[in-house]
């Protein structure tokens, strides 16, 4: 079903509940791949990137604008993630090759 398409709460949780459990998988392919950017960066000054940071939050705030969501909002999730992101790189690259 499409949101617009529910007529109960139930309905609104039941799909909101299921998009939580693609999140989550999503989060973990993720930071399966901060795992692999611990594994491959030579050394850790190299996890934290800036400019590259700063190109992921434009990218994701530029594809939430072009879906019509609020891009202010889901950048600033955004900024949130990419730093847990980091410190688990930084915890990863410190607990594989520190």
């Amino acid at each position: 079903m499409k949101p617009e398409d529910y007529t109960s709460m139930t309905e609104v949780r039941a799909g909101v509940d299921a998009l939580d459990r693609q999140l989550v998988a999503l989060l973990d392919q993720r930071f399966a791949h901060m795992r692999a950017a611990a594994r491959i960066k030579p050394d850790r000054g190299a996890v934290r990137d800036e400019a590259r940071k700063r190109q992921v939050i434009d990218n994701v705030r530029a594809e939430a604008e072009h879906l019509g969501a609020p891009g202010d909002l889901i950048a600033e999730l955004w900024e949130q993630l990419v730093e847990a992101s980091i410190a688990y790189e930084m915890a990863e690259y410190d607990r594989t090759r520190g």
